[in-house]
Protein backbone atom coordinates (compact mmCIF):
# COMPACT_ATOMS: atom_id res chain seq x y z
CA UNK A 1 0.00 0.00 0.00
CA UNK A 2 1.25 3.37 -0.99
CA UNK A 3 0.98 6.57 1.52
CA UNK A 4 -0.28 9.70 -0.14
CA UNK A 5 3.17 11.16 0.79
CA UNK A 6 4.55 8.43 -1.24
CA UNK A 7 2.25 9.59 -4.31
CA UNK A 8 3.55 12.90 -3.88
CA UNK A 9 7.42 11.63 -4.23
CA UNK A 10 6.89 9.66 -6.66
CA UNK A 11 4.63 11.84 -9.06
CA UNK A 12 6.87 13.33 -11.81
CA UNK A 13 8.11 9.59 -12.40
CA UNK A 14 4.50 8.58 -12.99
CA UNK A 15 3.99 11.29 -15.59
CA UNK A 16 6.83 10.37 -17.27
CA UNK A 17 6.27 7.15 -17.01
CA UNK A 18 9.63 6.02 -15.71
CA UNK A 19 8.12 4.27 -12.57
CA UNK A 20 8.78 0.10 -13.06
CA UNK A 21 5.06 -1.84 -13.58
CA UNK A 22 5.01 -2.71 -9.85
CA UNK A 23 5.31 0.88 -8.40
CA UNK A 24 2.95 2.17 -11.71
CA UNK A 25 0.19 -0.63 -10.25
CA UNK A 26 0.69 0.59 -6.45
CA UNK A 27 0.65 3.71 -7.13
CA UNK A 28 -2.66 3.41 -9.70
CA UNK A 29 -4.56 1.80 -6.94
CA UNK A 30 -3.85 4.29 -4.18
CA UNK A 31 -5.16 6.77 -6.46
CA UNK A 32 -8.56 4.38 -6.99
CA UNK A 33 -9.04 4.24 -3.29
CA UNK A 34 -8.15 8.11 -2.12
CA UNK A 35 -10.13 11.08 -4.36
CA UNK A 36 -7.72 14.10 -2.87
CA UNK A 37 -4.67 11.85 -4.61
CA UNK A 38 -6.55 11.90 -7.34
CA UNK A 39 -7.43 15.55 -7.38
CA UNK A 40 -4.06 16.74 -6.44
CA UNK A 41 -2.52 14.57 -9.65
CA UNK A 42 -5.21 16.51 -11.69
CA UNK A 43 -4.40 19.51 -10.57
CA UNK A 44 -0.65 18.84 -10.81
CA UNK A 45 -1.07 17.91 -14.77
CA UNK A 46 -2.93 21.30 -15.16
CA UNK A 47 -0.01 23.18 -13.41
CA UNK A 48 2.71 21.28 -15.59
CA UNK A 49 0.78 21.97 -19.06
CA UNK A 50 0.14 25.29 -18.07
CA UNK A 51 3.67 26.22 -17.09
CA UNK A 52 4.71 25.08 -20.79
CA UNK A 53 1.90 26.78 -22.53
CA UNK A 54 3.13 29.78 -20.71
CA UNK A 55 7.13 29.41 -21.52
CA UNK A 56 6.31 29.25 -24.96
CA UNK A 57 3.94 31.52 -25.31
CA UNK A 58 5.74 35.34 -26.87
CA UNK A 59 6.45 37.69 -24.24
CA UNK A 60 3.37 39.96 -25.48
CA UNK A 61 1.31 37.35 -26.55
CA UNK A 62 -2.30 36.75 -24.28
CA UNK A 63 -1.93 34.42 -21.32
CA UNK A 64 -4.44 31.21 -20.69
CA UNK A 65 -7.16 32.01 -18.83
CA UNK A 66 -7.03 30.83 -15.33
CA UNK A 67 -2.86 31.05 -15.01
CA UNK A 68 -2.44 32.19 -11.34
CA UNK A 69 -0.16 35.02 -10.34
CA UNK A 70 2.19 33.13 -8.75
CA UNK A 71 3.27 30.65 -11.54
CA UNK A 72 3.19 34.34 -13.80
CA UNK A 73 5.59 35.44 -11.47
CA UNK A 74 7.94 32.26 -11.43
CA UNK A 75 7.74 31.85 -15.38
CA UNK A 76 8.50 35.82 -15.72
CA UNK A 77 12.07 35.41 -13.28
CA UNK A 78 12.97 31.96 -15.05
CA UNK A 79 12.78 33.86 -18.42
CA UNK A 80 14.73 36.76 -17.30
CA UNK A 81 17.62 34.54 -15.70
CA UNK A 82 17.08 32.50 -19.01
Amino acid sequence: MMTCRELIDFIMEYLDGELPQEQRSVFEEHLKLCPPCLEYLESYKETVRLGKECLTCEDDAPLPDGVPDRLLEAIRKARREG
